[in-house]
């Protein structure tokens, strides 16, 4: 499993860019080529090196929470509060899964 690590570009020559995370602070080359070159300031989520995806910053602060969970998950603590929006409330079925679903009922009863 590979997990992404948001970054940020300090700078951006060509299709290598300067960035650091939140968590490190130290700067570090990354290779630009799936994304092309951007503007210093942007956030992109960065695999092996390589930035796959230019992130906006409420998808960065979903990335940075669910990494911070990961985290405290791994040292055995209670990572509910990093899931608020989730408990005491039922799972949902995805839209496309809500129709087959439908779709499936129908079927049946004929």
């Amino acid at each position: 499993m590979c997990i992404g690590v948001p970054m940020e570009i300090l700078s951006c020559e060509g299709l290598v860019a300067h960035c650091c995370n939140e968590e490190e602070r130290r700067e570090q080359e990354v290779d630009m080529s799936l994304l092309g070159e951007q503007p210093a300031g942007t956030w992109v989520l960065v695999f092996l090196g390589v930035a796959r995806e230019v992130i906006e910053m409420d998808v960065l602060d979903q990335v940075l929470s669910a990494r911070k969970a990961m985290a405290v998950a791994l040292e055995g603590g209670d990572v509910d509060a990093f899931f608020a929006d989730l408990i005491d409330r039922e799972p949902e079925l995805p839209n496309f899964l809500k129709e087959e679903k439908r779709e499936n009922s129908a079927k049946k009863l004929n």
